[in-house]
């Protein structure tokens, strides 16, 4: 399994460096932002690709989902949706996926729109009943997943 981890619709850039340093954190070699405006583009995107640079781990940047699937070619394709859920992600008890999984976090305050829902199965955290934010989100969908991969590989 390898997992790419998306964050979508971000203007905040603390926002998106605290999610590239998780994600840089958890292992995950490569971080894939789209629709990414506002101070979080003229900002966030250089701050995060210095810590990229000094991580020796990828960034690209994006300006739509369409262009993430297109370019990545997903097996599985995930997002993260409080809103629109129709599965939900045990954290103690993660789902086994394979081939390329990405799994798209909304970086904004409102969740996905239903348009953009229809690009991947939308998933949420079993047990939460609203929006955490995209930062916990991925802490606690992310982390059971590769520890799980890590323990298949063992």
């Amino acid at each position: 399994m390898d997992v790419v981890p998306l964050i979508h619709n971000v203007s905040s850039v603390q926002r998106l460096l605290d999610f590239a340093r998780l994600v840089y954190s958890l292992g995950l070699n490569t971080l894939v932002a789209s629709k990414v405006y506002g101070a979080a583009a003229q900002s966030g995107v250089p701050e995060a690709m210095r810590l990229a640079f000094k991580l020796n781990r990828g960034l690209l940047v994006l300006s739509d989902l369409e262009d993430a699937l297109e370019l990545l070619k997903p097996d599985v394709t995930l997002l993260v949706s409080a809103e629109h859920a129709v599965e939900y992600i045990d954290p103690f008890n993660p789902p086994v996926y394979s081939g390329r999984v990405l799994i798209a976090f909304n970086g904004g305050d409102p969740d996905f729109s239903a348009g953009e829902a229809r690009f991947g199965r939308p998933v949420y955290v079993k047990g939460v009943s609203g929006r955490l934010g995209a930062i916990a989100e991925a802490s606690l969908i992310l982390y059971p997943l590769l520890l799980q991969k890590r323990l298949g590989e063992a």
